[in-house]
């Protein structure tokens, strides 16, 4: 094991787990079996692999090897049933991941929570999307984002981004694919400024804990580069481009990033992207009053992905404290919306999840201090 591990098992691929498997001495179809614990059952501790020998699991712990699998240092409930985590690092640092139950009775008609995730025997909701962190803040700096604040303290290993997922799951007793899950990579930080790590973590989400790629959704600032590495991935998940502006000037303002990889690169790059069949390329837009809401913004966004085989997703900012911006009313919303709709572009208004927990989108500070209690609980990673 090297130090770049730190000795802990999960986040290593097949072909890692074999070379382990093989300086212990240890058949070749103990890799298997590690894997399938690591990823399937999402263990916590060695003791619980059951189908490898004592003696083995000993050799391991003598070596200083470890699960991994990281602590919920707390829990944050909202009244829609939106659980954000504050999940815990090696190195003391926390990251943020949410979890999102959809469907019957995932939340009431009236808004308000349905419960605990079982309920007579049965789950009270039909599928559910958990949010992902791919770094300990952002070094992007979009003007509207809470993120933003904290600047980028470092790069999540494929451990921990793997990590978030096998808790939270094993935290909600769920299990993939039977239980109906989807992955959006829309957490803290940039994934295409962490991309090896991200994709390593992609293949052993698909390969390892069973979610389909077909249920990950990936967005990005604008890392033009990446976005067009990511195209000729032979697994990939889904892409999302966050916009949030419709020409070059607005862009740079809103999102510094434009220096860099400009409106047009990024169209360009867009245009490019090999879409899968019946696959659409998404297009993220957050609505600031009197910023980049009008119809004018709006017919703008048309011209930018004309010829583009895209949906809209549009976001009526969630506010925070230290973001200069308001959010817009809902007639300017449902008015931006109608002008996409009309052009015939799929557009659709994201509803806030988890506003009042800062878990919704582009809240992720790991906020302690909110109104709602949380359901704290210690620890540290193992």
């Amino acid at each position: 094991m090297t130090d770049q591990t730190h000795h802990r098992l999960l986040g290593l691929e097949m072909s890692e787990l074999a070379g382990l498997v093989e300086e212990l001495n240890q058949p070749a179809y103990r890799a298997q079996q590690l894997f399938e614990s690591l990823y399937r059952q999402r263990v916590q501790s060695m003791g619980e692999m059951s189908t490898l020998p004592s003696r083995m699991r000993d050799d391991l712990a003598s070596r200083g090897v470890s699960v991994g699998l990281p602590a919920i240092d707390a829990r944050f409930r909202s009244e829609d049933g939106t659980v954000r985590y504050l999940i815990a690092c090696p190195d003391g640092q926390t990251v943020e991941t949410v979890w999102m139950p959809e469907g019957d009775g995932g939340e009431a008609a009236d808004g308000s929570e349905a419960g605990d995730d079982t309920r007579a025997g049965m789950r009270p909701w039909d599928r559910a999307t958990i949010c992902i962190s791919s770094q300990i803040g952002c070094a992007v700096d979009c003007q509207f984002c809470l993120t933003a604040l904290l600047g980028v303290k470092r790069n999540l290993t494929a451990g921990e981004i793997v990590g978030q997922v096998c808790s939270v799951l094993r935290d909600r007793k769920v299990f993939p694919p039977q239980d109906r899950v989807n992955l959006v990579f829309m957490g803290m930080g940039e994934p295409f400024l962490n991309y090896d790590n991200f994709m390593k973590g992609v293949r052993l989400l698909v390969e390892g804990v069973g979610i389909p790629e077909s249920r990950m959704t990936v967005s990005t600032a604008g890392i033009v580069p990446r976005v067009y590495d990511f195209g000729r991935e032979p697994v990939r998940p889904k892409l999302a481009i966050s916009l949030n502006a419709s020409n070059e000037r607005l862009r740079t303002e809103l999102m510094p990033i434009n220096r860099k990889w400009t409106l047009r690169m990024l169209m360009d790059a867009a245009r490019a992207f090999p879409l899968r069949a019946r696959e659409r390329l998404t297009f993220e837009y957050v609505l600031l009053e009197g910023k980049n809401d009008s119809a004018n913004h709006a017919r703008e966004v048309l011209e930018l992905i004309r010829g583009i085989r895209a949906k809209v997703n549009l976001i009526a900012l969630n506010p925070g404290p230290g973001i200069a911006f308001r959010t817009p009313a809902e007639d300017r919303v449902l008015a931006f919306q109608r002008i996409l709709i009309a052009a015939g572009i799929p557009a659709f208004i994201r509803r806030p999840r988890g506003r009042d927990i800062y878990a919704a989108c582009g809240q992720l500070k790991r906020t302690i201090e909110i109104a709602a209690a949380p359901e704290a609980v210690s620890g540290n990673a193992r």
